[in-house]
């Protein structure tokens, strides 16, 4: 092998090894703005969990002022079952899956479904 064949080579490798060192860096700056939206998206998760607990305790005391007795406790109940599963398909929407009845289950590829955004919406 020559000289010059050599020096050709290593100059291939140099070339791909920049390359490598490129896609590196695209993929770590990825990585970092998952990294922030994550920490952005459990902050905002914690801010809804502390919104929907008072909303909950300001229904309980209208609830209490309104009537008592059996009737209330089941509505109180129901709401709480209800609360825990709409958290529940959130907390799947917000990982990555359809919860609307069109695609229930299968992976979000396309950013926001707008039937999962309207279901999670809907007041209940």
């Amino acid at each position: 092998m020559n000289k010059q064949s050599m020096f050709h080579q290593l100059a291939l490798i140099e070339e791909k090894v920049g390359g490598l060192y490129e896609e590196i860096g695209h993929l770590k700056n990825a990585m970092l703005e998952l990294m922030e939206e994550n920490k952005n998206l459990l902050i905002e998760n914690q801010h809804l969990r502390e919104r929907l607990q008072q909303r909950e305790t300001e229904l309980e005391k209208k609830e209490k002022r309104q009537s008592s007795g059996v009737k209330a406790k089941k509505d109180k109940k129901k709401r709480a079952v209800v609360g825990e599963g709409y958290d529940n398909l959130a907390r799947l929407y917000q990982e990555g899956f359809h919860i609307c009845n069109v695609h229930y289950g299968s992976l979000r590829t396309d950013g926001d479904c707008l039937f999962c955004l309207a279901f999670l919406n809907k007041q209940g």
